[in-house]
């Protein structure tokens, strides 16, 4: 069986409503994606093959929101498929944040 290559990229973002933004957002996608929340802290799946996609493995999205900043995770299967969460992660919580927005995401990316 063949081992998939993680990469991930965080961001601590500030804002003082972030567990707000995390929990419209995960509800916004759990109408088509499957979704996780734990009081501060939420999760969603994307599908490897999700919207015509084709990616190795499938990408996953992880929140924890902090008194004044919401901690965002994007795992992905390839580079470009942390890329692409990133920018899915930061357009939709720009969206929810509009009034702040756009936020503030200095990423730090990793692979294992």
């Amino acid at each position: 069986m063949a081992e998939h290559r993680s990469f991930s990229s965080k961001a601590s973002v500030p804002t003082g409503k972030g567990h707000r933004y995390m929990l419209q957002l995960l509800k916004h996608w759990s109408h088509n994606l499957t979704v996780e929340i734990a009081g501060t802290s939420g999760s969603v799946a994307f599908p490897k093959d999700a919207r015509g996609a084709d990616w190795p493995d499938d990408g996953r999205i992880e929140m924890i929101a902090r008194d004044a900043v919401l901690d965002v995770t994007v795992i992905g299967s390839t580079p470009t498929h942390r890329e692409a969460l990133k920018g899915a992660a930061q357009r939709h919580l720009d969206r929810f944040a509009f009034r702040e927005a756009p936020l503030s995401f200095d990423w730090s990316d990793h692979e294992a």
